[in-house]
């Protein structure tokens, strides 16, 4: 199931794990949107096996309710926090900018 996961979240520059019930969800969901960033979404209420990968993620993320998960380029940013936090956090190189979008940048996902 682990690979499950990880192919998923290789299948796009931007991979949220989601569920369709979930405000916090909703809200990373409009924040990428909003950067005008497509994303490809899995709602895990509405997948076969989505119990079986909210586990995974769960035990990836260290969080017993993991969702929303956001992959950016391949890799696990986190949940709803970390992806805040990036947000806030100014990227070194271009100051206007957040870490966030400087790594949706690097994975094609935006064009600044």
């Amino acid at each position: 199931m682990d690979q499950l996961v990880m192919s998923m979240a290789r299948q796009n520059g931007l991979v949220i794990f989601s569920n369709s019930s979930c405000c916090m969800c909703h809200s990373i969901k409009r924040l990428f949107c909003e950067f005008g960033a497509h994303a490809t979404v899995y709602e895990l209420d509405q997948e076969p096996r989505g119990k079986e990968i909210e586990k995974v993620l769960a035990t990836l993320l260290h969080h017993t309710s993991p969702l929303p998960a956001v992959f950016i380029g391949g890799q696990l940013v986190g949940s709803t926090n970390e992806v805040m936090s990036l947000q806030l956090q100014r990227d070194p190189t271009h100051e206007s900018r957040s870490y966030l979008v400087m790594l949706l940048k690097r994975a094609g996902v935006i064009r600044l």
